[in-house]
């Protein structure tokens, strides 16, 4: 049992307990899930309609030249996300968590409810691809505060035998928002025929946001700050630059968060995002089998993610963290060879696998993260250091995997990137201390 282990011994002496939350754990694990249902829906959902994007928005007589130039539009909002995450981590540490994680679901809603306004290439011409790239900047630029913030908010909440699991459970948020974003896709796919999805049914993804998101809205508008934040304003303790505060005392600590982040960042949106278009590009698969592969995958990951976080509080962070990096770097290529099969049951085993791998990771990392910063930075240095991650391998991930199969003429390139991702990752398992049972830092 959790309640029964003993934690394990580490460098830093442990602070005292924090004080007790207001709230309930329930309310506040809700409050930091729906909302990174609703961020992660509208940030992925151009990711799973890039084939219909490329169409509308990024004409061309060369297909492949199309979809690399509406992939290029997906990496260019995670390079929105760095200056994203100094902005919000700014105000999340310096103002609260809750006022930083309120105003970036909004704006997320916002930007991604205009893409799904704006007219096409045919109407407006290479404005309609400028207005695209810049809703697309502006979901990048929300997608910065979001995770960083809902991580620092549950596991300053979170008791320390239960932290790990807990903060799974935010990260469970982002899968179930990309799992959402693939049924919808699917289910377009499904119920219209080309010519309407072309004609009209492309904007009902996107303008499903304004729905979703006015729930995720009004969820974190009632919630009130973490304990460990309140501590640090009634006291005067919360930094006027937190930003430079982060560099002047846990530069390393970013620089691993980067390293550790490299697998659930790159691999993910390799097993997910861009898998949704291999498997129609590579694998011979339907628009629709490609996207109930991708749902089955996210599943899986959901139901993964908490097991993750389960073993990481019960045996450590590192096993679980050494386990996720080393299966996903051997089993990399021979499941990208299952997904180019061409039959259904080799897709959906090769992503799955592909998947689940990248889960056990991501149950234990930010658990990680949260444990190595001091709280008047917390939300500052997991916002710079997975945004890094982000922009350097996460966004341009479809792109080069892409651009690699193009240039290598071998359908099996992107295998490399994604292995590639698990090495770093693996390498940085063996730079960071266990921190399985230790009270979160405050100074």
């Amino acid at each position: 049992m959790l309640g029964s282990d003993t934690a394990l011994a580490v460098e830093s002496p442990p602070v005292a307990e924090p004080a007790q939350p207001k709230q309930s754990t329930a309310k506040v694990i809700r409050a930091a899930v729906v909302g990174t249902v609703v961020e992660y829906y509208d940030f992925g959902i151009y990711g799973y309609m890039a084939t219909m994007v490329a169409t509308l928005f990024f004409v061309s007589e060369d297909e492949t030249a199309a979809l690399l130039g509406t992939f290029a539009a997906f990496a260019v909002a995670f390079f929105l996300r760095v200056p994203g995450g100094i902005f919000f981590g700014h105000i999340g540490d310096k103002y609260g968590r809750k006022t930083a994680l309120s105003w970036t679901i909004l704006l997320m809603v916002v930007a991604t409810a205009a893409m799904g306004l704006m007219p096409t290439y045919a109407t407006l011409g290479v404005w309609a691809t400028a207005l695209l790239v810049l809703a697309r900047c502006l979901q990048g630029f929300a997608a910065g505060g979001e995770l960083s913030g809902a991580n620092a908010f549950v596991s300053e909440s979170a008791p320390a035998r239960w932290r790990a699991t807990q903060t799974s459970l935010v990260n469970s948020g982002t899968y179930l928002g990309s799992l959402v974003a693939s049924l919808v896709a699917l289910g377009i796919t499904s119920v219209f025929t080309e010519e309407q999805i072309l004609e009209w049914a492309w904007r009902v993804p996107f303008l499903l946001s304004v729905v979703i998101g006015v729930v995720g809205v009004w969820i974190r508008n009632h919630l009130e700050d973490t304990p460990q934040f309140e501590e640090l304003a009634d006291k005067g303790e919360t930094k006027k630059l937190p930003f430079v505060e982060l560099l002047k005392t846990s530069g390393g600590s970013v620089v691993k968060i980067v390293m550790l982040g490299a697998l659930i960042v790159g691999g993910y949106y390799i097993a997910s995002v861009y898998a949704a278009t291999y498997l129609q590009t590579e694998g011979g698969q339907t628009k629709s089998v490609s996207f109930l592969s991708t749902s089955l995958a996210l599943v899986l990951g959901v139901i993964t993610l908490p097991i993750a976080g389960y073993m990481a509080d019960k045996f450590g962070r590192k096993p679980v963290l050494f386990a996720g990096s080393v299966a996903s770097a051997v089993l990399g290529v021979p499941m990208f060879m299952l997904m180019a099969g061409g039959t259904i049951w080799q897709a959906v085993l090769g992503q799955s696998v592909l998947f689940i791998c990248v889960s056990v990771v991501n149950g234990a990392s930010f658990v990680v993260y949260v444990e190595m910063l001091k709280a008047s930075v917390r939300y500052s240095g997991i916002a710079l250091g997975n945004n890094i991650t982000n922009m350097c391998l996460g966004g341009t991930a479809p792109f080069i995997a892409t651009y690699l199969i193009d240039l290598t003429g071998n359908s099996l390139a992107p295998a490399g990137y994604f292995v590639f991702c698990a090495l770093l990752t693996l390498i940085a398992v063996f730079t960071i201390k266990e921190t399985k049972g230790i009270e979160l830092r405050t100074d």
